[in-house]
């Protein structure tokens, strides 16, 4: 498995160089070192605390639907016309971006700070890795 130093650990989680450590020093995250002797982390074991940590507690507005990704974050912004709107969620390190109603948005009651669900379900999604062996 690939071995990912703390910065890009962090990043791809959307928390601080310090919570990864506090991780390791805690036994969430097995410490490891690169080659170059900086602390790291095993890529699987990050995997597998991303999902732990993704869980959202049940939702029963869920319920019976076929969408698996949901990505909880604040409305960072807005812009409506008398027909359309376009949302825009900040979840974590993500932009999601949304086009719907205005009276969906209104319906909602969404407004700049509040928090809100986006519910993706996509019949294309394409994964890329860095440059290399997908090592980061």
């Amino acid at each position: 498995m690939p071995n990912i130093r703390v910065s890009e650990a962090a990043r791809l989680l959307g928390v601080s160089d310090d919570t990864i450590r506090r991780w390791t020093e805690n036994g969430s995250l097995s410490p490891l070192r690169d080659d170059a002797g900086r602390l790291a982390v095993d890529g699987l074991e990050l995997a597998r605390l991303a999902r732990e940590q993704s869980q959202l507690p049940d939702d029963p507005a869920k319920a019976g639907s076929s969408a698996r990704n949901r990505f909880v974050g604040l409305v960072t912004a807005i812009t409506a016309d008398t027909v359309m709107a376009q949302v825009e969620l900040q979840c974590g390190p993500f932009r999601v971006v949304s086009l719907m109603s205005s009276e969906a948005v209104r319906e909602l009651g969404l407004e700049l700070g509040s928090v809100a669900t986006a519910v993706v379900k996509a019949t294309t999604v394409i994964i890329e890795t860095p440059k290399g062996k997908g090592v980061i």
